[in-house]
């Protein structure tokens, strides 16, 4: 069989063209993992694998990319990337090359939003040329919002204060959780049926991306493109941004500017403005999203004949390398210190201090008996030496007198046994058995 020489591939080149093809057909995606096998080299990229239950990809993110990531990755940590697919030519490996990385759950809300962002965009619901005008002479206001919410307060504060001749309706609704995208939509349908007010006022107080999600929903974007009541979106902080900021024919940063928009002060020039820098401002998102869209197009194609590409293969592989080497040094120099160990611990036992050591622990061992045994031997001694106190203790003198006798003896210490031996005026003395009694004789039966 003959084979033509362009049908016979290298392995260098087919991984090449493999590359290529990867990388132009399925250009940017979006992939949701659990991060594993975490590693940082000294060159400050990053490589990691994404896994779910059945399957997993290898992923690197280079370090003019990972310096936007505000939070330091750990394995079993789930997060939402954005990459391209690529392959590492080397190993014949195709894997991901991380661009963007956040934590899933925020990741992916904010995903759903860019999604939806581009999509209506492209229907046109964002398209300054649909936005209608405001009013000129503003009587009656329709709020659609909580009616126990702060938002509401600051509205009719701002609106008494500035204009009290404007008349409100409130329509109450939902402005969270799950069915709150619903019930707006019916206030919304309800204001429009009714027709009593001139202008609507879509607000609620500031909170987190999830917490102002129900201004998010597609349906609700639909219905405030269609309907038929101008509408003023004025939802959250000045920093948040939703989807209805982008449909409503006017954005304002917070209620209370909401409230000051649609209503007239002494010469009417903060609602002018107000009106010609929200359509300013639509139309430079709508021709912001235009250049996104186009800007991802050129990027997608500058990114195939990107030289950067090659060279990230060759500081991939540099990496992986000093890995192992780093891994086989570690390696090496754990069995050498293991070595060391053994020596060091047959040492010590050969060596002299540690037979005198044992010699001492032996010594210490014998003082501590011979110290026993004189302790026992003057306990034994200390036992003789009371029984014979108490031996000498029965025949004592003293011992007589505590069982109630005395002693008596005269001037001279002479013990006195008989009558005789004193006279009328001696003077004697009797020892008791714990004081004495000094006595004057007067009389001699």
């Amino acid at each position: 069989m003959q084979v033509a020489k362009n049908n016979v591939y290298t392995v260098s080149r087919l991984n090449g063209e493999v590359r290529q093809i990867l990388e132009g057909q399925l250009g940017k995606i979006w992939l949701n993992g659990e991060i594993s096998n975490f590693s940082s080299p000294s060159s400050g990229h990053w490589y990691l694998t994404l896994k779910d239950h059945y399957s997993q990809i290898r992923c690197a993110m280079f370090k003019g990319r990972n310096q936007t990531v505000s939070f330091k990755p750990v394995n079993g940590q789930q997060v939402l990337v954005k990459g391209a697919i690529s392959v590492y030519e080397p190993r014949g490996d195709y894997q991901l090359l991380i661009e963007s990385m956040l934590p899933a759950g925020d990741g992916l809300l904010a995903q759903q939003f860019d999604a939806l962002k581009m999509k209506l965009a492209a229907e046109g619901l964002f398209a300054a040329d649909t936005k209608r005008p405001l009013p000129k002479n503003i009587q009656r206001i329709g709020v659609i919002t909580s009616p126990t919410g702060a938002a509401i307060r600051d509205v009719l504060h701002v609106l008494a204060r500035r204009d009290p001749s404007i008349e409100v309706i409130i329509y109450p609704t939902q402005v969270q959780g799950e069915s709150a995208d619903r019930n707006i939509c019916q206030a919304i349908n309800i204001a429009n049926q009714r027709l009593e007010v001139d202008v609507l006022l879509l607000t609620r107080g500031g909170g987190s991306l999830e917490d102002l999600w129900c201004f998010n929903s597609e349906a609700l974007a639909h219905t405030i493109y269609n309907s038929a009541l101008p509408i003023v979106s004025a939802v959250g902080h000045e920093v948040d941004t939703t989807i209805s900021d982008y449909v409503a024919d006017v954005r304002a940063p917070t209620p209370s500017a909401g409230a000051e928009l649609l209503s007239q002060d002494s010469e009417n020039k903060a609602q002018r403005l107000a009106t010609v820098l929200s359509r300013l401002q639509q139309s430079a998102r709508h021709y912001q999203l235009k250049q996104e869209r186009r800007l991802t197009v050129l990027d997608h194609r500058l990114q195939r004949l990107d030289p950067k590409r090659t060279l990230q293969q060759f500081e991939q592989r540099f990496d992986e390398i000093q890995l192992r080497l780093e891994s086989a040094l570690s390696n090496r120099l754990h069995l050498l210190s293991r070595r060391q160990q053994l020596l060091i611990s047959r040492l010590e036992q050969q060596s002299p201090k540690h037979k005198l050591t044992l010699e001492g622990n032996r010594l210490s061992y014998l003082a501590s008996r011979l110290q026993d045994a004189l302790q026992d031997k003057l306990s034994q001694s200390e036992q003789r030496i009371k029984y014979a106190a108490h031996q000498l203790e029965t025949v004592s003198p003293l011992a007589t007198l505590s069982r109630g006798y005395s002693i008596t003896t005269d001037t001279s210490g002479t013990v006195i046994t008989s009558a005789a031996q004193v006279r009328i005026g001696d003077t004697i003395t009797t020892q008791l058995p714990n004081e004495r009694l000094v006595s004057t004789i007067t009389q001699i039966p």
